[in-house]
């Protein structure tokens, strides 16, 4: 059975129960992804929590999502620095023979969830609100359902991880494959009729993505990305366009409302926005795929998880383009030997067609500054 994402390390899954309390002091220790030591919390903050996608602590009288200090951005960063080093060391050439047969999966389940959201879209639906706010429609459950069943008949070794169904074990203890799954992407764009939504296909090795799929099954465009070999759309070689200065860059996010004030992602976005040509809003994943395709130069998003973007970094990459955090660190995400997720990552993105252009706008994030502009914890003396 798939086991609730609120057991792992303290993920908290959107379908779980939200946690409700917090005492604006924690207790003596606090685990923030497996590293202890003494800590203040503040009031709770949801989205500058969320900025790390999910809070790891194991007291009960902490939030996941209380206010993230700056003892933990330093911890956490030093915690994944062995984690993204190992995946590195580890990463071997997948045999062809089997990237192959990973790749025909992939292609496969999305043919299996474009069968089921064709037969939603623009009908009439039941939508339900999660944990979190967002909405949920019978077409995610069905579709991601449909994919875990391929997935687990063909590869019962793999882990999988969905946005509906959470964590579900691999049978094996050394799996080192997981299969990352958004069986609609932008939701809200599908229940209003918009065929820009589209279903999210990872296949992560060792935490690093080497296979990713966006399925447009509306508009039949299919982009699948693979490692060292390349980006297509609807099985034609796509590239990214390069761009001489972010001045003239076309900017998408999927909306403004994903950055705040409160945890500084809207300052950071701003910058960038400020900087471009002509910023855009509203195409979700698809935004990705049209700069694969060099249609788009920049794409700078926040408040995301893992599932809506880890299929999106081999086909940027794989076109030519790159796709890290805020930061400039790659985006992995590995399992421990038991099958748990290590640790957690930020929810900023930024997707660029050229190196020069992913470099001004990493200068214009500033992200590593902003960050460390704290919300002034009760009893430091700070004055109001």
């Amino acid at each position: 059975m798939p086991q609730p994402l609120s057991h792992l390390h303290g993920l908290q899954h959107p379908n779980a129960t939200r946690h409700v309390t917090c005492t604006g002091q924690h207790n003596t220790t606090c685990s923030f992804h497996g590293v202890r030591s003494p800590v203040h919390h503040p009031q709770p903050t949801v989205r500058r929590a969320n900025r790390f996608g999910l809070h790891a602590c194991n007291q009960t009288s902490c939030l996941r999502a209380c206010t993230l200090t700056r003892h933990h951005i330093k911890c956490f960063a030093a915690h994944m620095a062995p984690a993204r080093a190992a995946a590195s060391a580890e990463a071997q050439p997948v045999v062809d023979s089997d990237l192959e047969e990973f790749v025909n999966l992939a292609k496969e389940l999305a043919q299996a969830a474009g069968s089921i959201t064709r037969q939603y879209f623009r009908q009439p639906l039941t939508i339900d609100n999660k944990a979190d706010k967002s909405p949920v429609t019978e077409a995610d459950r069905k579709a991601e359902r449909a994919m875990r069943d391929l997935i687990s008949a063909k590869f019962p070794d793999h882990g999988i991880f969905g946005e509906e169904e959470g964590m579900q074990q691999p049978k094996s203890s050394d799996t080192q494959y997981l299969w990352v799954l958004d069986p609609i992407d932008g939701t809200k764009s599908f229940i209003t009729g918009k065929p820009v939504f589209g279903t999210l296909i990872a296949l992560l090795r060792n935490g690093e993505p080497i296979i990713g799929v966006i399925d447009q099954p509306i508009t039949k465009e299919r982009w699948v990305g693979v490692k060292d070999h390349g980006t297509t759309l609807n099985e034609q070689k796509v590239h990214t366009r390069e761009c001489q200065d972010i001045s003239l860059a076309y900017l998408y996010a999927t909306t403004p409302h994903m950055f705040s004030a409160e945890d500084h992602t809207e300052q950071a976005f701003n910058n960038v926005r400020d900087a471009v040509r002509t910023p855009l809003y509203g195409c979700d994943c698809y935004a990705y795929g049209l700069l694969a395709a060099g249609c788009v130069d920049l794409v700078v998003e926040a408040d995301l998880k893992p599932y809506d973007y880890m299929a999106l970094v081999p086909i940027v990459q794989e076109a030519g383009g790159i796709m890290t955090d805020w930061l400039g660190n790659s985006l992995i995400w590995r399992c421990a030997p038991d099958g748990h997720l290590m640790g957690s990552l930020p929810g900023e993105v930024v997707a660029a067609g050229s190196k020069g252009i992913h470099e001004h706008a990493l200068k214009l994030l500033d992200w590593e500054r902003l960050q460390e502009q704290e919300t002034p914890a009760y009893g430091s003396g700070a004055s109001s």
